[in-house]
């Protein structure tokens, strides 16, 4: 058990990847308010969901580099409060759902026994943090949504969270770690020497 007591380190790495995504999450709103709403609006609004996955990024990478319980929480509802204290359009509901999509993406890890960090165990995280993202979503925006464009916006915002999320985590981790920078961390520690 004490190997999942966080050290400074991890809280000062937790830290900066959580004000670091709390910018890009404010990013990422004028992207999905602007260009995003606007290409896909008025056609097939589901579809703007193709780009979901980047939120929940920390969800799935900070457990991967830091390795300890409560990763996920911690820098994906960090980030969501930096976000909204940079003026996000959804005020203080992001904080809500950062909990949620920390909580999410910290039960894929806890279902591996926080002893698996492999890409099926960030899939499955991701999976899980998606599928919580899309259904507050529709429970808080959507609800009025016809059956089929409710199945396509979760199908849309999973699809998106296992790219982005999932497979994206799991390689920068493996690339972060490749560079020498998480030597600190066990995902430095256990990558492959060339």
């Amino acid at each position: 058990m004490n190997n999942y007591r966080w050290r400074t380190v991890d809280i000062v790495v937790a830290s900066i990847l959580a004000v670091a995504f709390g910018v890009v999450f404010w990013a990422w709103g004028l992207l999905w308010n602007g260009p995003a709403g606007a290409i896909f609006g008025s056609t097939f609004p589901p579809a703007a969901a193709a780009i979901y996955g980047v939120w929940l990024l920390p969800a799935v990478l900070a457990p991967l580099i830091i390795r300890k319980p409560g990763a996920a929480i911690y820098t994906e509802l960090v980030a969501a409060i930096v976000s909204a204290l940079l003026g996000t359009s959804w005020g203080i509901t992001v904080l809500w759902y950062g909990l949620a999509q920390g909580a999410a993406g910290e039960l894929g890890f806890l279902l591996g026994g926080y002893r698996r960090w492999n890409l099926s165990q960030s899939l499955v995280a991701a999976a899980l943090a998606g599928a919580t993202a899309a259904g507050l979503d529709l429970y808080y925006y959507y609800a009025d949504w016809s059956f089929d464009w409710k199945a396509a916006y979760v199908a849309i915002v999973v699809a998106s969270t296992l790219l982005f999320a999932g497979v994206g985590g799991h390689f920068l981790t493996k690339a972060l770690a490749g560079t020498g920078a998480l030597d600190r961390f066990p995902s430095g520690r256990s990558r492959d020497l060339v």
